[in-house]
């Protein structure tokens, strides 16, 4: 593979792995995405407060998202954007609103699930608890119990000895509701309890929440020659971590024709129609205010949104050794065969030919090699955020990504250079 003319390396690769540990939920991966771009000089604005039109980095924070932006000095109002769009949540098990249940002299947390998880892979791992704590004084506190605090059980074979035969049948009220302890009764209020006590609250200080499970196996690279690496919620974080770096990266060129954007939304995994999602109206507000911050009029908004183009960064699916009669028989993605083009003539993507142009001569500027994704026509095609910015903004939209196995897995697999090999295309393309 030849080396790429971005700034990004291997040890990228590794940042992103402390990245995935340290972000188990959205609200965790926001927090950390701002704090790198932080350190890079840019600084948080508030949504409720007057904007400027300075020059310089700025971010918006609200809840589990975030957008960021770069404004180059002397810019014209109506100057285009060039937006790398992803999204901060996974599949996984959720607090229910009455977390507390049991039986049979087990305690459990009653959970609901999130978005669309392999079910299986969440069996028999060690599970920490992560989340957003709203407190009775109006702010929110992010908590994470960060060690082998739950655990969903699975049923011996002696119990179950068809399960090879007919396969694993999991209902998901029934199977899924993980184990915490021991007792006979169950006590309301346990779980909140145990929460205040570990982040140095009060009894009675949480009164609402926004908790979930995940897997507190650390990421790690995997293989003979350690070219792959196994982790957990690389759909999507894998892209946000990316394009965060990215944007950093094009904040400090001497020249900029576009103003580079980080859009990271919430709720992909169930929709996108919230008011963190891609959805809504955050990506439109904030580039609309910018432009008005700035002294620009609706016309100059207008023609800013006309010249923009978005990359919907997400994950995609490399060619299964195992199963490869599924995937469409003329595209095999590998794995560190660099970044993919996602295409779907029904608009699951947004890709067309034009968008086509855009991402490789992004790649050809960055000296990395992409492949394309098309699904079998036998299989029903997934969707991102892509279409969904589109048609909301009219904005000309590239679905792209990286190509991994075990996609909405707790633990998913890649390529070790891919994730290098997409953020230095990144670059390239926000630096026009």
């Amino acid at each position: 593979m030849r080396t790429p003319s971005g700034p990004f390396d291997r040890g990228h690769t590794e940042d992103l792995m402390t990245f995935l540990a340290a972000s188990p939920t959205p609200y965790h991966a926001v927090a950390s995405a701002a704090e790198r771009l932080e350190k890079a000089g840019f600084r948080q604005v508030e949504e409720t407060e007057a904007w400027d039109g300075t020059t310089g980095g700025k971010y918006v924070l609200r809840g589990g998202a975030i957008v960021a932006w770069y404004v180059p000095e002397g810019v014209a109002a109506h100057t285009p954007f060039r937006i790398v769009g992803a999204h901060t949540d996974s599949p996984n098990l959720r607090v229910k609103p009455r977390p507390d249940a049991g039986g049979h002299g087990w305690r459990q947390v009653a959970v609901e699930i999130y978005g669309g998880p392999l079910l299986n892979s969440w069996l028999d791992r060690d599970l920490g608890l992560a989340g957003r704590l709203s407190l009775r004084d109006g702010t929110t506190r992010l908590v994470n119990i960060d060690r082998p605090l739950l655990r969903v059980p699975q049923l011996a074979i002696h119990m179950d000895r068809s399960v090879h035969t007919d396969g694993l049948k999991l209902d998901k009220q029934r199977h899924m509701q993980p184990v915490w302890g021991l007792g006979d009764d169950v006590h309301e209020g346990d779980l909140i309890r145990f929460l205040e006590d570990e982040s140095g609250l009060g009894e009675g200080d949480v009164t609402g929440w926004d908790l979930m499970t995940y897997s507190v196996e650390p990421p790690a690279f995997l293989g003979r020659d350690r070219e792959l690496v196994a982790g957990p919620r690389m759909d999507n974080l894998l892209s946000v971590h990316a394009a965060t770096a990215a944007l950093a990266a094009a904040a400090s060129a001497e020249t900029l024709p576009y103003i580079p954007v980080l859009a990271a939304f919430d709720h992909e995994e169930n929709g996108s129609q919230s008011d963190t999602g891609a959805d809504g109206p955050l990506l439109g507000s904030v580039l609309e205010r910018s432009v008005f911050a700035r002294g620009g009029t609706y016309e100059d908004r207008a023609r800013a949104f006309a010249g923009t183009v978005c990359l919907s960064s997400d994950t995609g699916h490399a060619v299964h050794p195992n199963y490869a009669e599924r995937h469409d028989p003329t595209h095999h993605p590998r794995a560190n065969g660099g970044p993919i083009l996602k295409v779907n003539v029904n608009n699951r993507y947004a890709t067309d030919g034009a968008g086509r142009s855009v991402f490789a001569a992004a790649c050809e500027k960055a000296g990395v090699p992409f492949q394309s994704f098309v699904s079998n026509n036998a299989m029903p095609c997934g969707t991102t955020i892509g279409p969904i910015t589109a048609a909301r903004h009219g904005i000309k939209t590239v679905d792209i990504g990286v190509a991994i196995l075990s996609m909405h897995s707790v633990r998913e697999l890649c390529g070790a250079d891919d994730p290098y090999l997409l953020a230095n295309a990144l670059v390239a393309f926000l630096e026009g």
